[in-house]
């Protein structure tokens, strides 16, 4: 047999991977007929897709005529406040939390009963904003998995609402950018993703208690923690609907993603290990924070996200965080431009200045835009393969930099394809170098020196979808399965 004949019954496909067409299978097959030996049939590495188009179906698919209305009636309640009225059907708190689980409710029916709705609750008194005992109830919605149910993505966001004075629970407080625009942008992202099946479980999470010190965060993040949940990453939405800041800026364009640098949970000989091999801007919530920037500059139209090293603004807190404290990467989507006089404010005016949280201070165009950034990210990260776990790295005093990880195995890793590297100069704020190389759980940069990059390593599924970059040691590990 010749070699054109050979060439012809292989037929293999030139893979690009960073601009380099892979010419070995020709060479092997020369240097096999001229050694005179028996060729055996060599794969040619295949990467998958780059480009996901259902991913843009879903961004298309956020109404904002859906987030109008939503936030509309959280605003009718009256006031949202934790320790508001829970008995009456039309007031207060607990008919706003009704209506979300009916909105679930119904939502789940349209989808065959995809949705799991339940309360997370729990008693609190003797705190600073909660003197009295006062149950604090989330309204939670599971979309359950087909190969990975105990690998959990959420979205959240938070019921309450508060005017100046943190405790008092009975003047009119709309609430409806802080944060009704976060809770509708959760049940309108339900609304669309449930219409779709995923590898990983996708949870939908309306939080209590926010203003008063983050306690639905604390309820859900240890229900989570108890019961086991491989959390990849929880996104939580708090201001997603105003454009005009109170710096002058009229921009609907950004928005903010807040993350942590370095884990909370870090233990003293962790930090030891981070001080010498770094990982300081590579915490498991700073590279899903990268993520959700590349979602937004491939999928969402005329929207560039603001990473900001920091958990959240400066000195102020947010509902991501109790996840964080117990060990769960998370992060902070908001505006880019606060107004302070629309928020924690009673409804007035003062020398022709307007204070209040209404509804015309949203922009629902743009809470459709912060809402799709959400579902897209989401749908992403459900549909990849588990990020890699014990992701080690080699390479010290040598010319070349060796990285390792375990694959998962059973029917989470049906999906799975391969495994890409990535690397950067470590002063640069995202990835900027990668390579595919396949289904493995090793491989060596040659040539490319330890010392004078950061590295990581993301999953890849068989269609393309990609896990956030993991960062080699504990500094950066999504944990393990």
């Amino acid at each position: 047999m010749n070699i054109e004949t050979r060439l012809n019954r292989l037929n293999p496909k030139k893979a690009r991977d960073n601009g380099i067409t892979r010419t070995a299978t020709l060479s092997a097959i020369v240097g096999s007929l001229l050694a005179g030996t028996v060729y055996a049939k060599q794969q040619t590495l295949v990467v998958p897709p780059s480009e996901q188009p259902v991913l843009r179906d879903i961004q298309a698919a956020v109404s904002a005529d859906n987030l109008k209305s939503d936030v509309t009636k959280l605003v009718s309640f009256g006031t949202r406040h934790t320790l508001s009225e829970t008995k009456s059907d039309t007031q207060g708190i607990g008919a706003a939390r009704r209506w979300i689980k009916r909105e679930f409710d119904k939502i789940s029916e349209q989808c065959g009963g995809c949705l799991e709705v339940v309360y997370h609750r729990q008693v609190f008194s003797g705190e600073r904003r909660i003197p009295e005992p006062t149950e604090v109830v989330n309204v939670i919605a599971i979309q359950r998995g087909t190969l990975d149910p105990n690998r959990y993505i959420m979205m959240s966001g938070d019921i309450d609402s508060r005017v100046s004075d943190p405790l008092d629970f009975t003047s009119e407080s709309p609430g409806a950018n802080d944060n009704a625009s976060g809770v509708a942008g959760v049940i309108e992202a339900a609304r669309v993703l449930s219409q779709y099946k995923f590898a990983g479980t996708v949870v939908y999470a309306a939080l209590s208690g926010e203003e008063q010190g983050l306690f639905g965060g604390k309820i859900t993040a240890r229900i989570a923690k108890e019961e086991g949940w491989r959390v990849t990453g929880v996104i939580n939405n708090d201001m997603i609907g105003n454009i005009s800041g109170i710096n002058g800026v009229i921009n609907n364009t950004t928005a903010r993603v807040f993350s942590e640098g370095v884990r909370y949970v870090e233990t003293k000989e962790e930090a030891r290990l981070r001080r010498f091999t770094g990982g300081e801007v590579d915490s498991p919530s700073r590279n899903l924070a990268r993520y959700i920037d590349v979602i937004a500059d491939k999928y969402i139209p005329n929207l560039d996200t603001m990473m900001v090293y920091r958990l959240d603004r400066f000195g102020r807190g947010g509902h991501h965080r109790p996840f964080n404290e117990v060990g769960f990467p998370a992060v902070r989507i908001m505006e880019t431009n606060e107004h302070y006089d629309r928020q924690h404010q009673d409804l007035r005016t003062e020398n022709g200045r307007e204070y209040g949280d209404v509804l015309s201070g949203v922009d629902f165009a743009f809470n459709a835009k912060l809402t799709s950034l959400n579902a897209v990210s989401l749908a992403s990260l459900a549909s990849a393969p588990p990020t890699p776990a014990n992701v080690k790295i080699t390479g010290a005093v040598q010319p070349s930099t060796k990285l390792s990880w375990r694959r998962p195995t059973g029917k989470m890793a049906e999906n799975l394809a391969g495994y890409r590297i990535h690397w950067r100069l470590t002063t640069e704020p995202t990835w900027t170098k990668s390579q595919y190389v396949g289904d493995v759980t090793e491989f060596t940069l040659e040539n490319i020196v330890i010392d004078n990059y950061f590295f990581g390593v993301s999953s890849v599924s068989k269609d393309g979808f990609e896990s956030p970059v993991v960062f080699p040691g504990p500094a950066g590990s999504f944990g393990g399965y």
